[in-house]
C-alpha cells in the first residue's frame, strides 16, 4: 500500500513516538510509507534516520491553511497515495481536502486524545473512512460526541517495541547513568517522564517526594521531560517549587532524554501522577522495562496496569496516597521485582508494537475494499 502519515506537531510526546513506531513498522512490512510534516518539526530527526520513509514538507499552519491543503492534494495525486492518516484535529481538514480531491485516496485519522473535539469536526469527518481511538476511554469520548457512526470509530491500542527496554544483562548502562546523574548506588531512584505542564502533575510528584523522604532520606528523583511552552514557564515554576520545597539536593530535572529505555532501566520506581491520561505511553513503556508503576488512575493508567497485580494505582491528586504507594515499594524489593515482572508480561500480551502495526494494517486493507 501507497499511505502518507500526517502530522503538524512541532514538539515530539506519545503520539510522535506512535507516529514514528507505526510508519517504521510499515516499512519493514513492504508498504511505501511517505510523511508530511512541518518544516522544523522534531518528528524530522526521528524519522530522517529510518530507511525507507519518503519525507516532505509543508507548513500546515492550521486547519484553515488553503496552502498546505493544496500541496497536500497535489502530493496524494502524484504519488498515487491510498491512504492519507492524520494525527491531530488540525490536520484533520487538510486530509478531507486531499482525500475529497483524489477519490481513490482513503482518510484515517487517529485520536490519541481525551479532549471534545470542536462539532465543526462532523463536516470534516464525514470524509473518513475510520476513526482509531488509541483506547477505550478515547472511544467513548469519540461516541459521546456523535460527531460520525459509531461503527467507523474502531480501537487500536498504542504499541510497545519491548525489545527497545530489555536491560542490559551486565547493568552497565544503569550503573553509567547513575554515575553520570550523580546518583550513589545504594540509593533508591524515583522516576517520572512527561512534558513540563500542569496536566502531567509534576507538582504532585514533587510533593509526594517530600513525603517519601521522610520515610527514606537517601531517595533520588527525577524528572524527564521538555517545557514546549514559548519562554518555558511551566519549567520555570516547577524549580521554584523544587526550591521551596528544599528538594534541590534529593530531584533532578533532566529535559529532554533521547535514550528513554536506559532511564527506565536505571529506576527502581516509575511514576506517573498525570491528572489525565488517554493511553500512557511512558507507563507501557516503564512496564515494559519491568519497572513497577504507581500511577494515578486516569482513564489511560487503568487501562494500561489493568488491575493492581501489575501496577498501583491511587486518587487523582491524593499525593499522600501517591507517597504512600511509593513508600511501600522502596521498602520491598520482592514487591518491585514481582510488579515489575508483572506489568512486563501485561504489556507483552496486550500492547505489542508488532499487533499495533498489524490491526492498523487490517484496517487499511478493509477501508480499501469498501
Amino acid at each position: 500500500m501507497k499511505i502518507l502519515q500526517l502530522s503538524s506537531a512541532q514538539a515530539f510526546g506519545g503520539g510522535e513516538r506512535h507516529l514514528v513506531d507505526l510508519a517504521e513498522g510499515l516499512v519493514r512490512s513492504g508498504h511505501e510509507v511517505h510523511t508530511a510534516l512541518r518544516p522544523r518539526a522534531s518528528l524530522i530527526k526521528e524519522l530522517s534516520d529510518l530507511p525507507g520513509i519518503q519525507l516532505t514538507t509543508l507548513p500546515l499552519r492550521n486547519a484553515l491553511d488553503a496552502l498546505s491543503a493544496r500541496q497536500l492534494g497535489r502530493y496524494v495525486r502524484q504519488h498515487s497515495i491510498q491512504i492519507v492518516h492524520a494525527h491531530l484535529a488540525r490536520d484533520y481538514p487538510l486530509a478531507a481536502y486531499a482525500a475529497r480531491r483524489n477519490p481513490h485516496c482513503k482518510m484515517i485519522v487517529t485520536r490519541h486524545v481525551l479532549f471534545p473535539l470542536n462539532p465543526l469536526h462532523a463536516l470534516t469527518l464525514s470524509r473518513c473512512s475510520r476513526i482509531i481511538a488509541v483506547s477505550k476511554a478515547v472511544q467513548r469520548a469519540l461516541s459521546a460526541q456523535y460527531l460520525l457512526p459509531a461503527e467507523r470509530i474502531v480501537v487500536i491500542p498504542n504499541g510497545i517495541d519491548i525489545s527497545k527496554y530489555e536491560p542490559q544483562s551486565d547493568g552497565s548502562s544503569r550503573v553509567d547513568l547513575r554515575l553520570s546523574w550523580r546518583i550513589p548506588e545504594d540509593a533508591l531512584l524515583i522516576g517520572s517522564v512527561g512534558e513540563i505542564t500542569a496536566l502531567k502533575g509534576h507538582e504532585d510528584f514533587l510533593r509526594s517526594a517530600a513525603l517519601v523522604l521522610r520515610s527514606f532520606p537517601k531517595s533520588k528523583f527525577i524528572i524527564a521531560g521538555v517545557d514546549a511552552t514559548p519562554g518555558g514557564p511551566n519549567l520555570a515554576k516547577l524549580k521554584r517549587q523544587i526550591a521551596q520545597l528544599g528538594l534541590g539536593d534529593n530531584v533532578r530535572v533532566l529535559g529532554w532524554v533521547e535514550d528513554l529505555p536506559a532511564l527506565y532501566n536505571a529506576i527502581d520506581v516509575f511514576v506517573s501522577a498525570s491528572h489525565t491520561e488517554s493511553f500512557g505511553l511512558t507507563i507501557a513503556e516503564a512496564m515494559a522495562a519491568r519497572k513497577p508503576v504507581v500511577a494515578t488512575a486516569t482513564e489511560g493508567a487503568w487501562e494500561v496496569i489493568g488491575k493492581n497485580e501489575s501496577g498501583v494505582l491511587v486518587p487523582l491528586g491524593n499525593v499522600e496516597a501517591l507517597a504512600s504507594a511509593v513508600v511501600d515499594l522502596i521498602g520491598s524489593s520482592d514487591k518491585r521485582e514481582r510488579l515489575g515482572e508483572a506489568a512486563h508480561e501485561r504489556v507483552r500480551e496486550k500492547f505489542s508494537l508488532d499487533r499495533m502495526i498489524g490491526e492498523t494494517e487490517k484496517l487499511y486493507e478493509q477501508v480499501l475494499l469498501e
